[in-house]
């Protein structure tokens, strides 16, 4: 079964994606911070997927992802970021993710964009 990581300080949010993955036949594991996501990263197994928020205390989505990068273990975990700020300023500040969704969003396109990323295949 397809595992999706959801990392989000806002617990509604969290939650609402939680259980709109998961009434897909998603897996889904939660952090409330990048922190907490490395760690979840670091579990076994690990996520097939991150949907990552982008501005979160202790760690944002911006580092989580330089993180990810910078761990060759993590590299290649695709990564989604759903965000309030305009696409182009979440581009300035990561390099490299499968997907942006600007907030607010619908959960048919937060499902779309992840049976994108993951290439149609739970």
């Amino acid at each position: 079964m397809t595992t999706i990581l959801v990392v989000d300080d806002e617990p509604l949010i969290a939650m609402a994606l939680e259980a709109e993955l998961a009434d897909a036949g998603y897996q889904v594991v939660t952090a409330a911070n990048g922190r907490q996501g490395l760690d979840r990263l670091a579990e076994t197994p690990k996520p097939d997927l991150v949907l990552s928020d982008m501005m979160m205390p202790i760690m944002g989505g911006a580092e989580l992802v330089a993180a990810m990068e910078a761990d060759p273990k993590l590299r290649g975990t695709p990564v989604i970021i759903v965000s309030s700020l305009p696409e182009a300023a979440v581009q300035m500040r990561v390099n490299s993710v499968a997907a942006i969704l600007r907030k607010p969003y619908t959960a048919a396109q937060i499902l779309n964009a992840v049976a994108r990323v993951l290439g149609n295949s739970k």
